[in-house]
């Protein structure tokens, strides 16, 4: 349903070291040339949300977004392009996108 791999929490915990606080990160909903996507931030828990506790570090999701994109996955790689952050789920582009980013 939601998982964050080794490495991703690994970059979440440098992420917050030396902070005070450990805010809580949300698994937003975002869209593109080529359809939707997931992206993290910042954020508080709400009243429609899933909270997941993974290696010290808490995540939100609304549960409507969780139902519609699950199973989600945060991972961390590293390419010859760059490094970043990775979120997969059930989400799919549109399959008329003919941008060059898909």
């Amino acid at each position: 349903m939601f998982e964050v791999t080794k490495e991703a929490s690994q970059k979440v915990k440098e992420f917050f070291q030396g902070r005070k606080e450990l805010s809580p990160i949300r698994i937003v909903a975002g869209s593109g040339c080529c359809g939707p996507s997931l992206g993290m931030a910042l954020d508080e828990a709400k009243e429609d949300d899933e909270v997941f506790e993974v290696n010290g570090i808490t995540y939100v999701i609304d549960r409507q977004l969780l139902e519609l994109a699950k199973p989600i996955c945060v991972d961390f790689a590293q390419t010859d392009t760059g490094t970043g952050f990775s979120i997969t789920s059930s989400l799919t582009a549109d399959i008329s996108c003919e941008s060059p980013c898909c």
